[in-house]
């Protein structure tokens, strides 16, 4: 086995040969070939503080029945996945990116333009690759630093869940699509801040409620916009799954929230802020733009100025805001940060402490979608209406 130790993450393209996507793929540069290293591997440190738990007897409470259902609703990627149904015919949409008017994708002929798409889904993809293995190492942490046996032992189901998810993500984007992009920077930063934060509860609030609820509104949205049914099963798994885990970090966290101090509590408000804030920036595909030889900057602003970036950014925290309030870390002093994000307006909706159990319960079911992505879209739609009927006044103002 050979090992390749690098200081900093690889930020080339990764392809791979023989994919399904019907389109061409481009002629990159592979970085990380069996020439170069068998595996590629980045070291982080970590002052991680350890608990055992000397109290075997199994509380029967929330954490157990979701530990329960995690043994109970495992599922495999080889079997309950058709991989081999054919593409579908695809539509490109550059209005959802604020792209329909821009010169630099204008000026691209038909096959560029298809590369183009081919590499924002690889791009996104990836993301969530890089997201679970960041969950992965996060949940396994979690076994060793939780305090309680019920919470050791959800961990442990966790850290499965994710390394489950791994290996779903990873085929997709070798067999389905062909390219694997880069950690995007932003992502990458929190959760170099999560895995290396010596406090079990940061860990809890990085990775359980701020990464992992966005992640939750992101597949989501991603299943109800996908033209590819194997996607659509994908997604649909890996959500079912993290349903659980945003959760069983919504309830250990409420109890234990209330007995950190005044200042204690601030502290854990105030990286929560800070997580969400990184958060809304990873979401734009600045290793793209750069792949075309775009202006990155002029392009990024381009896009996060369009309504459709600007207003899905905000409602992927829908489920964040809520759960961050229950647990009581949307604090009077933090208030204010987040109403200047925009996203304040949901800390009323129903949080994840309060899971619909009969969904969760229920056998798989790939072919079912689940309320919140309908509630998702709706609130979507609504939002774009509204801003439409905003904006008509002005127009004829003017």
């Amino acid at each position: 086995m050979k090992i390749e130790w690098t200081e900093s993450t690889p930020r080339k393209i990764q392809r791979f040969p023989g994919a399904d996507y019907p389109k061409e793929n481009p002629d990159l540069e592979d970085v990380l070939t069996s020439a170069d290293a068998d595996y590629v591997a980045e070291i982080f440190q970590t002052p991680l503080t350890g608990a055992y738990n000397w109290d075997y007897r199994i509380q029967d409470d929330r954490i157990k029945k979701l530990y329960d259902l995690g043994k109970q609703l495992n599922w495999d990627p080889e079997m309950d996945i058709d991989w081999d149904r054919p593409w579908p015919d695809e539509a490109r949409s550059p209005e959802m990116m604020n792209l329909h008017d821009y010169e630099p994708y204008l000026a691209m002929d038909e096959k560029t333009k298809d590369e183009f798409w081919l590499h924002m889904n690889a791009w996104s993809l990836s993301q969530f690759l890089h997201g679970e293995q960041g969950a992965l190492l996060v949940a396994s942490q979690l076994c060793s630093c939780a305090p309680t046996l019920n919470a050791k032992l959800y961990a442990a189901s966790q850290t499965f869940d994710e390394a489950r998810h791994v290996e779903v993500f990873n085929k997709y984007l070798q067999q389905r699509i062909g390219l694997t992009y880069p950690i995007n920077t932003h992502l990458k930063s929190i959760i170099d801040k999560i895995l290396t934060d010596e406090r079990w509860d940061m860990k809890f609030i990085g990775m359980q409620i701020v990464i992992e609820g966005l992640a939750l509104s992101a597949f989501n949205t991603t299943r109800e916009t996908t033209p590819d049914p194997v996607l659509k099963d994908v997604v649909y798994l890996v959500t079912r799954d993290e349903a659980r885990h945003v959760t069983f970090g919504v309830n250990y966290l409420e109890e234990f929230v209330k007995t950190l101090s005044d200042e204690e509590r601030e502290e854990r408000a105030q990286f929560a802020y800070e997580a969400c804030v990184v958060s809304r920036e990873r979401l734009v595909a600045t290793d793209v733009f750069r792949h075309f030889g775009w202006d990155v900057e002029e392009a990024r602003i381009k896009v996060l100025d369009g309504f459709v970036m600007s207003t899905f950014r905000n409602l992927l925290f829908q489920r964040v805001v809520p759960n961050l309030k229950r647990i009581g870390l949307l604090t009077d002093k933090i208030r204010p940060k987040f109403e200047e994000l925009g996203i304040l307006d949901y800390e009323n909706l129903t949080t994840d402490g309060d899971i619909d159990w009969s969904a969760l319960e229920r056998p798989l079911d790939t072919g079912e979608a689940q309320s919140h992505e309908q509630s998702m879209l709706a609130a979507f739609a609504a939002e774009h209406e509204k801003q439409e009927q905003e904006a008509t006044p002005a127009s004829s103002a003017a």
